[in-house]
């Protein structure tokens, strides 16, 4: 028990922490694109850490919630650019407030575990396992509620240019994050403890570093390509945009024009690629007839389409016989964006702004999946990237490609664009499958199955891509697994924190019940 630190005291003064919680936070911003310092995620985690050790419980809030504001702010900044201050700070707030709740636990963790595993291993492994696994559980959280959540700032995408990147296809970005805390947990630990020359100690991170550097992508299998056309019309497809009937479908359409006379297998268009709704628009169908003719190849589009009183966004295959195959319809549409969830709340504190967003869409319940003449492709629409069920339910049906559909004119000149490729590109190694992600205005991008770009659009530019684009088979575990891993980190700490401190108050009691030796004066 020698040279441990006591449970219960602070490693920190709060007149530290709290400012360095606040670094910790604008550290993180700098592992995630535009700079894309992945190295950066390492200190900031481990930061983060150190100021919640032996931390109370409203101690630990407020260094939380400093952390989640420092990070999100800067992180989100985007959501700023059109919508103004009001919209980005209620969001940033929020994933703020999440973030102090769920440092709580981990704080409790730091408390708990050191009595109710008192020895080196519960120190140096068991409580580093618990504090990575109990991040992980506030990902999820954040990433699933409210409304569905908000997963954006997942520590395992910050590596998606690092060399822990392919760990992903083993365990699922949840997984590789688990991994990246685990490792700063357990260095603080061995800090903490300076067991540095007692190999049997260190050896756990070392043997944790070796897999995140050596493991491959998992592999799988080789089926051919696809010759993909993909086409970036930089139409003003913004939501404040000023704009003529069919404008965009106008820009799509002379975007299209230099692929005229190549051969491909399907020809993509973006998220909101097509102004009007073509299953109800016989003059927008004739159009889309027409250029499927002139390609010869069918279109893989995405418009908003009505059915009865429901509005849906919405990915179609269309040929120069119309629409042909399965509808998938946007499963996560965006809060406050594509529609208002209990708007009669929310209405009297920003009604102009609330008042913006007239169309109300409906959660499609497709399967993310369309067969192209034989061949799987996987679907996601804008905001579905960032959500492990629409990726991995499209691998489970079969995808052998995925087509993500994309629409960031809103987001002219922020880092969103980017930040929503890195999802796409960490994607494209989870699941070992292409990616073609396109957007009207950039960032659009044909990925391959290990993360590297074969083709790419200037952003802000009008033009196209024809791509053959490799075809994959086979599941990699992060698909299999993958939810079974987010239950047993995400739940699987929570039980474990209620365990440590159940031992722990049982450890005080016995330690309270047991006589002090004779002679101690005691």
């Amino acid at each position: 028990m020698s040279g441990t630190i006591p449970p219960a005291r602070p490693l920190l003064r709060l007149a530290f922490a709290a400012p360095l919680s606040v670094v910790a936070g604008l550290l993180l911003v700098t592992a995630y694109p535009a700079l894309a310092w992945w190295p950066m995620a390492f200190p900031a985690v481990a930061l983060a850490l150190v100021t919640l050790i032996g931390r109370r419980f409203w101690s630990a809030v407020l260094v939380g919630f400093l952390f989640g504001v420092a990070f999100f702010s800067v992180n989100l900044l985007f959501t700023a650019r059109y919508l103004g201050p009001i919209p980005w700070a209620a969001l940033f707030v929020l994933e703020a407030l999440l973030t102090a709740a769920f440092a709580v636990p981990i704080a409790l963790a730091y408390r708990w575990m050191p009595r109710a595993a008192p020895g080196v291993l519960g120190r140096t492994l068991v409580l580093p396992v618990l504090v990575a696994g109990l991040w992980v559980l506030r990902e999820q959280i954040v990433g699933s509620w409210p409304y569905g959540g908000f997963p954006w700032g997942r520590i395992g995408v910050s590596q998606v240019n690092g060399p822990f990147a392919e760990v992903a296809s083993w365990v699922g970005m949840s997984g590789l994050s688990f991994l990246i805390v685990l490792v700063c947990a357990m260095g603080i630990e061995l800090v903490r403890r300076r067991r540095f020359r007692r190999g049997i100690v260190v050896l756990p991170v070392a043997a944790l570093l070796i897999v995140l550097l050596l493991l491959p992508q998992f592999p799988t299998s080789a089926a051919g390509s696809l010759r993909v056309g993909a086409v970036q019309g930089n139409g003003p497809a913004g939501y404040f945009d000023q704009r003529a009937r069919n404008a965009v479908l106008n820009a799509q359409l002379a975007a299209s024009a230099p692929l005229f006379g190549e051969r491909m297998d399907v020809l993509l268009w973006p998220e909101g690629g097509v102004d009007s709704d073509p299953t109800a628009n016989g003059a927008t169908s004739a159009v889309l007839e027409e250029l499927s003719r002139r390609v010869e190849a069918p279109l893989l589009i995405s418009a908003v389409t009505e059915r009865g009183s429901e509005l849906f966004n919405s990915a179609l295959l269309w040929t120069a016989d119309g629409q042909t195959g399965a509808t998938y319809d946007k499963r996560h549409p965006v809060p406050f964006g594509e529609y208002v969830p209990d708007r009669a709340f929310w209405e009297p504190f920003a009604p102009d702004l609330i008042g913006l967003i007239g169309r109300e869409y409906t959660p499609g319940e497709a399967t993310p999946l369309i067969d192209l003449n034989g061949v799987g492709v996987g679907l996601a629409i804008c905001f579905d990237v960032i959500y492990d069920d629409v990726v991995w339910d499209g691998a489970d049906a079969g995808a052998q490609v995925y087509m993500f559909q994309t629409n960031n004119a809103d987001f002219r000149g922020t880092d969103e664009n980017l930040q929503q490729l890195a999802f796409a590109q960490m994607r494209a190694i989870e699941t070992g499958r292409s990616v073609v992600n396109l957007s009207t205005v950039g960032t659009s991008q044909v990925i391959a199955p290990d993360g590297s770009t074969l083709d790419s659009l200037p952003i802000d530019t009008a033009g196209a891509m024809l791509t053959e684009v490799p075809l994959r088979t086979g599941l990699t575990p992060a698909v299999v697994i993958g939810p079974a891993v987010k239950i047993v980190l995400g739940w699987g700490s929570l039980a474990g924190l209620i365990a440590a401190g159940i031992a722990a108050l049982a450890r005080s009691r016995a330690r309270k019940k047991t006589p002090a030796p004779e002679g101690t004066g005691v």
